[in-house]
């Protein structure tokens, strides 16, 4: 509407005049909303740089300090958790790439069922010290937390480390006590982690560090004496040979690698294999650091951190096993498909179960569309027959054709 218009609507009903009112109405609404346009182009000025602000060094987003989008019953959480969590506008406004204007850090939605967890987390000083929380940190993640939110502090770490040993001498020498940061667990030395293999108590992988003189010198190895070999017991050699063609395998995975024994043993045979870890009451990582393994800090439940249709291998010993939920168990198996490229080996390796459960998680196996290559069964006889255990050791192979369409 028109200025004119505007104030001629405004009339005496006797008269016919404009009223001196009507004028001083139009002059506020004109004044309003010139400013209204002022302040609007002032910050959408700001939200995006000009092209010739471009090529400027960004300046650092600092969000608001509480997220509004988080649940009421997450207001106690710390200001750091809000920090991190975001969302933090881009400094350059929206990125086509990403398809948002925004950078929001990934945090696991069960990190929001566990707040006293999450808040002693991230409660710390910003720019020093982390808290000495290894144990509470991994328990957080093997809850759902991963992955766990980043920290602006510095983690606890030994004082006075050994540096690492060059190749090939790292890959069987066990690291100097003084290299680990042992407050987390129950032993305090490598000395005891290989003495608790004789030890009557239950610990994840007891005899794993013992790689000197235990049976961890001596798996995946081809077995002198044929005959007392165990059907069980797949050789890297044997495993290797499968391939097609011949020497196609180049890179891959460990699922829940220990002290990194079988990547250390694909190493040798040209092969890189990098392992996953967590550290259930020994240090896991750091021991397959020093052996010149990378150890990827992930759970059992994490998806893969590898693009589709890329790895020549995936093996798993023990983990991927009948203690997992059938449900859960194919969504990992469906993952590792996934990762293997057309053609590319799944070592299933001593998988084991109930003898009731057998026939349920053959089908879990069986249902994800792998070949099989090697399938061996027999009895899980080391807590004895009472306990009516089975193992499963299997070598499957992704379809080389219509993988996607199988």
């Amino acid at each position: 509407m028109s200025i004119t218009r505007l104030a001629a609507s405004y009339v005496d009903p006797g008269t016919g005049a404009p009223l001196r009112r009507a004028i001083l109405y139009v002059l506020v609404l004109l004044g309003s909303n010139l400013a209204t346009f002022l302040l609007s182009s002032h910050y959408s000025s700001c939200a995006t740089s000009p092209p010739a602000a471009a090529a400027a060094a960004p300046k650092m987003a600092t969000p608001s300090p509480r997220n509004t989008t988080v649940p009421e019953q997450l207001a106690d959480l710390p200001l750091e958790f809000h920090a991190f969590a975001g969302p933090h506008a881009l400094p350059y406004g929206r990125n086509a790439n990403w398809g948002t204007a925004e950078l929001r850090p990934p945090v696991g939605h069960p990190c929001l069922s566990f707040p006293d967890l999450l808040a002693a987390f991230m409660s710390y000083p910003v720019n020093g010290s982390c808290p000495d929380d290894e144990l509470p940190a991994q328990r957080l993640l093997l809850r759902g937390c991963e992955p766990l939110p980043r920290r602006r502090c510095r983690p606890a770490a030994p004082p006075d480390p050994a540096p690492p040993l060059p190749f090939p001498d790292a890959l069987w020498s066990t690291p100097p006590d003084r290299s680990v940061h042992w407050s987390a667990y129950t032993c305090k030395s490598f000395r005891c982690l290989v003495d608790r293999a004789r030890s009557p108590r239950f610990d994840d992988c007891k005899d794993c560090f013992d790689i000197a003189g235990g049976r961890e010198r001596y798996r995946w190895l081809n077995a002198t004496d044929k005959k007392r070999k165990n059907p069980l017991d797949f050789s890297i050699d044997e495993v290797l040979a499968s391939a097609s063609p011949p020497g196609s395998v180049r890179i891959g995975l460990d699922i829940g690698g220990g002290s990194g024994t079988f990547a250390v043993r694909m190493r040798e045979h040209g092969v890189t294999v990098v392992a996953t870890t967590v550290n259930l009451n020994g240090p896991f990582s750091s021991f397959v650091a020093a052996r010149g393994i990378v150890p990827l800090y992930v759970s059992v439940a994490a998806r893969l951190p590898f693009f589709d249709n890329t790895l020549d291998i995936v093996h798993s010993m023990h983990v991927l096993s009948g203690w997992i939920p059938p449900a859960a168990l194919q969504f990992a198996l469906f993952d590792v498909y996934r990762v293997l490229r057309p053609g590319g080996l799944f070592w299933l390796d001593h998988f084991f179960c109930g003898e009731a459960e057998m026939a349920a998680y053959v089908g879990v196996v069986e249902s994800v569309g792998f070949g099989k290559l090697r399938w061996v069964t027999g009895r899980k006889l080391d807590r004895g027959p009472e306990s009516k255990e089975m193992y499963l050791s299997a070598l499957l192979e992704k379809p080389l054709k219509n993988s996607w369409r199988h």
